[in-house]
């Protein structure tokens, strides 16, 4: 791996850093939506992002995309999150990062044509239905059930922890086709249309307070067969697909170096008594260490976009850069809330709050970090099996 960016590459960081400077302010880091109003701020936010053709730039052009690198892409991504911007289509880049590069990996010519250039423009939002009341990280184990009944499938189930799904105009979801068959074969893979009758959602109140996160019931949902993505009962193979780019983990490298930029800054320009010396010096050697580890997440992150661009599958290298920067993330977090002392604790409608109440809201919300898009339990295990070799126990 080449550690150097390239002269194209540190250009077209500086020109984005400009433009979020001008059009981007404020933000909490949460990638979910729970609002109307921040619902459309994003999308107007995202549909400059397109008409620039930032949104897409490792797509090829013939679907909207600049046929760049997957690492530009990523530094895309690195400067959104760190600006505390929308990163592309739905929650944590949902169409662009997720749904686009599984349908250009598994979609038919028509599917490519459908749904590719909407997603290119920002004219389209996606939310993921995969995790259910009994089956998180063990997704194999779904139970929404698809019944082929001449053009359409009948979906009948409910998903959990559908981010966004309120506010979104796509779901794309993991069905249960065959449930005769082995857990991982009897799957296959929907594009459904959340406007469709028979689907209804309750927003999930989180730890923050937010509910960016949706329970989604679907009733007797017809959807068209022509939206099932790869083949039927292969959809396992569509979805290790999808989670691999869902864990490469640039986007959380940005939003953990802006929390530690803020602490930093927040910290030095704090007065403290000249008895505090030995606190200040202890807080600058915890800095040093998140300092250090901020940066081997970051290119544990960039190794899984050179990888790409190599032709290379990131399979177990992408779950060691989530499991990583998660664990970097809520370390960073307990730190900043202990460092600020009681106010690190005070939250945004707080007049005392430090940084905004950003510090307090971070240590919530990295709390399901290491859970959300498999936990980081599973994410060793992939590591252990397919990056040492190492039997199941």
């Amino acid at each position: 791996m080449n550690f150097r960016f390239s002269a194209d590459e540190e250009a077209f960081r500086d020109d984005l850093r400009a433009f979020l400077r001008a059009e981007w302010s404020g933000g909490t880091g949460d990638a979910a939506v729970d609002s109307v109003e921040e619902y459309e701020r994003e999308r107007a936010f995202e549909k400059k992002l397109a008409e620039r053709g930032w949104l897409t730039l490792a797509w090829p052009a013939a679907y909207g995309g600049r046929d760049a690198t997957n690492v530009m892409q990523a530094i895309m991504k690195e400067e959104c999150s760190y600006a505390r911007a929308p990163i592309g289509g739905g929650p944590g880049g949902q169409a662009t990062g997720l749904v686009g590069p599984a349908v250009m990996a598994h979609g038919t010519d028509e599917q490519k044509q459908r749904f590719l250039p909407p997603i290119a423009a920002g004219d389209t939002t996606w939310c993921q239905g995969f995790s259910e009341p009994e089956a998180g990280s063990d997704l194999a184990s779904v139970q929404t059930r698809a019944v082929l009944d001449g053009d359409n499938y009948i979906v009948n189930g409910h998903k959990v922890w559908t981010s966004g799904a309120e506010y979104a105009d796509w779901v794309h979801m993991m069905v249960r086709t065959d449930p005769d068959a082995p857990k991982h074969k009897g799957i296959s893979y929907l594009l459904v249309d959340m406007k469709s009758p028979g689907i209804s959602f309750r927003p999930i109140e989180e730890l923050t307070g937010r509910s960016g996160f949706h329970e989604t019931f679907f009733d007797n949902v017809a959807v068209p067969k022509s939206n099932l993505l790869g083949e039927e009962n292969r959809g396992w193979y569509v979805a290790t697909t999808t989670l691999g780019f869902e864990r490469s983990g640039v986007g959380r490298v940005g939003a953990v170096s802006r929390s530690f930029d803020d602490l930093r800054g927040y910290l030095a320009a704090a007065s403290l008594p000249d008895t505090a010396n030995a606190r200040r010096t202890a807080q600058k050697l915890k800095l040093a260490e998140h300092r250090i580890e901020i940066e081997i997440g970051r290119w544990l992150a960039y190794r899984v976009a050179w990888m790409q661009d190599a032709g290379l599958s990131p399979t177990y290298e992408s779950s060691v850069s989530k499991t990583y920067t998660t664990e970097v993330a809520q370390r960073l977090a307990n730190t900043a809330v202990n460092a600020l002392g009681q106010a690190g604790g005070l939250q945004f409608d707080s007049y005392h709050a430090p940084l905004d109440g950003l510090p307090a809201f971070t240590y919530l919300l990295t709390a399901h970090w290491t859970i959300s898009a498999g936990t980081n339990e599973i994410q060793r295990n992939i590591v252990a099996q397919r990056g040492l070799g190492l039997p199941r126990g």
